[in-house]
């Protein structure tokens, strides 16, 4: 039986016994929900034994296997953003994945286990910065000191005992190890001055790409082949009869490589494009003359004025090629799609669709190849014939729901008073989404938001006498407060504001008269204020606090007694005597020793006629959410975020008030980045706190003691949410892994993802 029928046989296998798409099954009792898709895929890699399993990764922690070829999805996280994949070319069980460490599954990525550096060799993981960054210290020989991340694997097919990997140092500076008893020890074998793209076995030897050349590892060193005109922006690598052939896109085009890298043709696709760039590449590893290249803002010159997203495709080694998938204002016309593509089009206007960050081909058959891009993966069988979305499932009209494939940031999960089962989701760059069956399948729930407004829900808010009245704070600048969206940006120029909905969220009209178009992060009901004229509280990021009591119609600023400019209020909360509390989030980095920008709690007795400056715990300048006991509104829990030290983070952590926030303690601090602490409304001694540490906890006597809630792990999370309808579940949301529904005490046979864990630094 050839390679090819081998590569296609479990497809075939799988179309005639498929069954519905959907999430997969989990190794615990938790579950993802959600429409699917909805950030950023990358690096669909495929086994060269099973064409039905594909890893790839996303920008945002999250790893994702598939076993069905793109039927269903499970989510799997390392720690930090996985940067590459590789399959061992003799065992079909094996999988490596590549961070700020070396991966190895030897179960088909069902667990998996640090092999460099050396777990037991006096490595330490350390979670620092804004964003709770993955590095690790390690005495293990050959284990870089600077921080850096791998970049390529390769595992020799002549003998899975050598592997060799690509570790980015600093600014890119890279060094080449080397294994030759499968991971046990390394040494240092090159150097590069930019990062290395890619790995490959040849006839030769070890093969490595980095900057404008592909260069042959010797004993003696490294030695540059040929050089292309500008630096290799993608690369892809294959065999034909003995030789190793390469496909790489420069800024100049695409060209191929039929020797290894020692000559170079250009092979850019001619299609009679006026304009555009070609970007994303990949071959097929045993077909070599199959390639697939993405391409951007390619104008046809048709005389019409699109500019075309999308995929070409050449059979014949580069010299020739056809597009198999465009779109420009509209989705392909041989894509099945998704929701996403439902979405686009609400604001009024012609939505660009985005073209291919990645691809992959199955090794053992052309026809088969994964593209992924801002919002999607899609894949085809039949070598580009159609496409079809791996994200999302239909279920219903216009209702969707996961695989398993999610790439969402999401702030709150929040129900109807007036039917529970309708849930709504706040995302970032989606929306919102909302659910009338419980959670079973998603609806967009933007419908009338101004466009500009539209990328990001914060927060919705409801009347709790009035059925289907709601508000919703609404930003055109998602990721807040992280400091990457402020660092550059005036807060001043952010868009958004509040709109309201009377019909439970199924159309909404702008409410923000008096108030200027601000990013608002968070809206607040106060419930004992008048029907017909409640008083609502919002944040607008880098403005202040807005009030308004009629309902939402008009706004009036009430910053007196707020010291900072431009506060980055965040967080609004309400005592039960009527005091208010504001987090206002820092405006600095976090690190350590920075004597300005810190963040702020104030409080205001007089409905946010005057705020009063509160005291803060020692150490913390990163407040982030404040819960009140609600039979002690006196005892408080504020969630911070830490300082950026060179090894530890400080400051941060879960703090405990019970004075009102007179004075402080410090009642949990194994995590340094707490975005919320919770208090379940049913039973006030339970507490949950979350953040960006790879856990969420729980404490069943009032913080004294806190348990991890196993089978949750995903690095970056935001905050568990107590499910009204099952007092025994949780729901956790996080910054790019979705909505997470499981147990309130975890799952105490719940498999872990990780198998050699390290100790974290405290």
């Amino acid at each position: 039986m050839t390679r090819t029928l081998l590569g296609i046989l479990p497809v075939l296998l799988a179309t005639a016994f498929a069954k519905a798409p959907g999430p997969a099954p989990r190794f615990d009792a938790w579950r993802i929900i959600g429409p699917g898709g909805g950030g950023t895929m990358i690096a669909p890699t495929i086994s060269p034994h099973d064409a039905n399993l594909v890893v790839e990764h996303c920008d945002m922690t999250g790893a994702y296997i598939t076993h069905d070829g793109g039927l269903s999805w499970r989510m799997f996280n390392l720690r930090s953003v996985v940067n590459t994949f590789a399959f061992d070319p003799k065992n079909a069980n094996v999988i490596y994945a590549g961070n700020a460490a070396l991966w190895r599954s030897e179960d088909k990525g069902r667990s998996w286990s640090m092999i460099f550096p050396n777990p037991r060799k006096n490595t330490v993981e350390h979670q620092l910065g804004d964003h709770s960054d993955y590095v690790l210290t390690s005495a293990a020989p050959a284990y870089p000191e600077k921080r850096g991340e791998i970049t390529a694997i390769a595992i020799d097919p002549a003998g899975s005992q050598r592997i060799d990997i690509a570790f980015a140092e600093g600014r890119g500076a890279s060094v080449l190890l080397e294994s030759n008893d499968g991971g046990r020890s390394w040494k240092q074998t090159a150097n590069f001055a930019r990062p290395v793209l890619k790995l490959a076995f040849s006839q030769s030897g070890l093969l490595a790409v980095s900057g404008q050349a592909v260069y042959r590892i010797a004993k003696n060193g490294s030695k540059a082949l040929a050089q292309l005109g500008s630096g290799i922006t993608a690369v892809s690598a294959a065999h034909k009869e003995g030789a190793t052939w390469f496909y790489a896109t420069t800024q100049e085009g695409v060209f191929v490589s039929e020797d290894g890298g020692r000559t170079w043709r250009t092979a850019t696709p001619r299609l009679g494009q006026q304009s555009g760039r070609f970007e994303a590449i990949a071959a097929s590893e045993e077909h070599a003359t199959t390639a697939y290249a993405g391409f951007r803002d390619l104008q046809l010159g048709d005389g019409r004025d699109y500019r075309f997203n999308g995929i070409a495709k050449t059979v014949d080694g580069g010299k020739s090629w056809t597009i198999v998938h465009k779109e420009s204002n509209k989705p392909s016309a041989n894509l099945t799609g998704s929701w996403i593509e439902e979405r686009a089009p609400q604001g009024g206007r012609d939505i660009w669709f985005d073209a291919p960050y990645t691809l992959g081909v199955a090794p053992a058959n052309p026809d088969i190849c994964y593209a992924t891009d801002l919002f999607r993966t899609c894949r085809t069988l039949n070598g580009g014939k159609s496409w079809e979305e791996v994200n999302s499932v239909e279920a219903g009209t216009d209702r969707w729901t996961t695989r398993g494939l999610d790439v969402t940031t999401n702030y709150g999960v929040e129900f109807d008073p007036f039917d529970r089962r309708h849930i709504f989701i706040d995302y970032t760059d989606i929306g919102a989404f909302q659910s009338y069956d419980g959670g079973a399948s998603w609806q967009t729930a933007t419908v009338g938001v101004p466009e500009r407004w539209r990328n990001t829900t914060y927060w919705l808010a409801f009347d709790p006498k009035v059925k289907g009245l709601m508000w919703g704070a609404f930003s055109g600048v998602h990721d807040l407060p992280r400091p990457k969206m402020w660092r550059r940006r005036d807060p001043l120029s952010f868009v958004g504001g509040v709109a309201m909905s009377t019909d439970g969220g199924k159309h909404w009209t702008p409410s923000n008269q008096s108030m200027p178009e601000t990013s608002v992060t968070h809206i607040l009901v106060d419930p004992k204020s008048p029907v017909g004229r409640r008083t609502i509280y919002a944040c607008g990021f880098g403005r202040g606090v807005y009030k308004s009591t009629d309902n939402g119609k008009t706004w009036a600023l009430k910053n007196e007694g707020i010291t900072e400019l431009k506060p980055f209020a965040w967080r609004i909360t309400l005592a039960d005597d009527g005091t208010l509390y504001l987090v206002v989030a820092r405006r600095n980095e976090g690190r350590y020793g920075e004597t300005t920008g810190s963040g702020a709690l104030y409080k205001s007795v007089d409905g946010a006629g005057h705020w009063v400056k509160m005291k803060l715990p020692n150490g913390t300048n990163g407040p982030n959410g404040l819960t009140l006991d609600p039979r002690d509104n006196r005892r408080m829990y504020l969630a911070a975020w830490g300082q950026e030290r060179s090894d530890v983070d400080t400051g941060g952590g879960v703090f405990l008030s019970t004075d009102a926030g007179n004075t402080w303690g410090p009642i949990f601090q194994d995590s340094q980045h707490v975005y919320d602490v919770t208090v379940d409304p049913r039973n006030p001694d339970v507490l949950y706190s979350c953040g960006f540490d790879a856990a969420a906890y729980r404490s069943v006597d009032r913080g004294a003691h806190w348990t991890r809630i196993r089978g949750y792990n995903f690095k970056w999370g935001h905050r568990v949410i107590p499910d009204p309808n099952d007092g025994s579940k949780i729901y956790i949301t996080t910054y790019g892994g979705s909505v997470w529904h499981g147990p309130a005490a975890g799952d105490p046979k719940a498999a872990e993802d990780i198998s050699t864990p390290v100790p974290v630094a405290h």
